[in-house]
């Protein structure tokens, strides 16, 4: 029975997890399936599809998890024998395709700045989120191909969203002041560990925000974590120069080393 495995990789996409897609490339002699036939592995082991069962399989998704971690695509050649337990007698090749283990910005507010950082961003190894429960901002048609767009309230998406340390950045500018610091302080509250969080605005902002936010019980340590105003100083305010900025820091971020 086939399997859509194009959808489910859409899918996977938009929640930001990381996976390898396994495929069969070749091979020589008796094989357990053809050419072309995948699964989809995810870090915690769990798969979908197969590429023939048995202990093949099973190296397969051992070599699968530790390439989402490294971050690595490539190829192995396999002789089906007793290391792989099959006796077949053939050779199968299988490509690991490492998928959405790069770095994830998501970017609460689809307005003007928030589509600039998406066109600036692309062709880096960011995918960018926009989350914004406005139909006409977040599905704009001048937003690049590769941005995953999350028609939705900024709560509900925050709920189910699977955020990590490492490959997981945010920033907050929305079209209003209030709803920034509602989604600022929801984070915050949830403890969650991101590589970025960000604040759009001046520093007198900032410094308003967080008193209120001390107020309200959210520690300093926390607190410490946000970086507002947000991007480098390089100057200007139209949007394409903020994400220009912003996206300097970000990048900067990301390649740095330790």
């Amino acid at each position: 029975m086939s399997w859509n495995w194009i959808a489910r990789l859409d899918e996977l996409r938009r929640g930001g997890i990381p996976a390898v897609v396994v495929t069969v490339t070749g091979g020589t002699g008796s094989a357990p399936r053809d050419a072309g036939a995948k699964m989809i592995v995810r870090a915690d082991g769990a798969f979908e599809g197969t590429i023939g069962g048995g202990h093949l399989e099973m190296l397969a998704i051992e070599e699968a998890r530790r390439r989402v971690e490294i971050g690595e695509s490539g190829s192995i050649r396999y002789p089906l024998g007793a290391k792989t337990g099959q006796c077949c007698g053939g050779v199968v090749d299988l490509f690991y395709e490492v998928v959405n283990a790069g770095p994830h910005l998501y970017v609460f507010g689809a307005g003007h700045v928030g589509q600039a950082v998406a066109r600036t961003l692309e062709g880096t190894p960011f995918t960018v989120h926009l989350v914004d429960e406005r139909t006409e901002w977040v599905n704009a048609p001048q937003l690049p191909v590769g941005v995953v767009r999350h028609e939705s309230e900024w709560d509900e998406f925050a709920r189910a969203a699977r955020w990590d340390a490492r490959q997981t950045y945010v920033v907050i500018m929305t079209f209003r002041h209030d709803l920034d610091e509602k989604i600022l302080e929801g984070i915050l509250s949830s403890r969650r560990d991101l590589r970025y969080l960000g604040l759009i605005g001046s520093a007198a902002k900032w410094e308003r925000f967080r008193q209120r936010l001390l107020q309200k019980g959210i520690h300093e340590a926390a607190l410490s974590r946000v970086r507002s105003p947000i991007g480098l100083p390089v100057g200007g305010k139209a949007p394409a120069e903020i994400a220009i900025s912003l996206g300097a820091e970000l990048l900067g971020i990301h390649y740095e080393k330790g």
